[in-house]
C-alpha cells in the first residue's frame, strides 16, 4: 500500500486537494515504472512530501547538491534504486521509498511560463520526483529521454497534456 505524509506550507494553502495530487501522481509514476508492483506488496511504502518555499528548497539544494539556487523539485531517496526490487516487509510495516520537496514560487512561475494550471505542473514535478526515488535521472540524454517518456505515460494516465510539447499560443 501507498502512503503519502504531505506537509503544506503556507503559500500552498490555495484550495488545491494537495493530498489527493500527490497520492494520484505517485501511483501514476509508480504504475509506468518497472516497480509498479511496490505499492502492492505486504507493508507500506511511504514517500514524503514536502511543498515548501524556494528558500529552503535552495538551502537544500546548496546543502546537498552544491547549488546555490532554488529549483523546483529535489528528491531524496531512502532505498537504493539496485535494491527496490528485492523490498520485502521491515520490521515495523513501512519502507520509506524517499522524500520530495517542492518549491512553490518556482512552480506558480513555471507553471505561469507555460500557460498551464499550477496544479498539473505540480503533479508533473510530483511524477519527476517519484522517478527519481525509483532510481531514473535524466544525467544522460538517453536517460532523460527514458524518464520523459514515462512522464508522459504518468500524465497521460492522469488526463494531463504531455509537457514536452512546445504549446504554441
Amino acid at each position: 500500500m501507498l502512503q503519502i505524509e504531505l506537509n503544506t506550507g503556507p503559500q500552498w494553502q490555495n484550495g488545491i486537494d494537495w493530498q489527493k495530487r500527490s497520492e494520484e501522481a505517485a501511483k501514476a509514476a509508480l504504475s509506468v515504472s518497472s516497480y509498479g508492483g511496490l505499492a502492492d506488496r505486504n507493508f507500506a511504502l511511504e514517500i514524503s512530501i514536502k511543498l515548501s518555499g524556494n528558500e529552503e528548497v535552495q538551502q537544500l539544494n546548496l546543502a546537498y547538491r552544491g547549488k546555490d539556487k532554488p529549483t523546483n523539485v529535489l528528491s531524496f531517496p531512502m532505498v537504493p534504486y539496485d535494491l527496490l526490487d528485492g523490498l520485502s516487509n521491515s520490521d515495523d510495516g513501512e519502507v520509506l521509498l524517499g522524500d520530495i520537496i517542492m518549491a512553490y514560487d518556482i512552480c506558480q512561475n513555471e507553471a505561469q511560463e507555460k500557460a498551464i494550471p499550477m496544479e498539473d505542473h505540480a503533479s508533473h514535478l510530483l511524477v519527476h520526483g517519484v522517478l527519481h526515488l525509483l532510481g531514473h535521472d535524466h544525467e544522460q540524454e538517453s536517460d532523460a529521454l527514458i524518464m520523459e517518456a514515462l512522464e508522459i505515460k504518468a500524465l497521460q494516465n492522469l488526463g494531463i497534456a504531455n509537457p514536452y510539447i512546445e504549446q504554441h499560443i
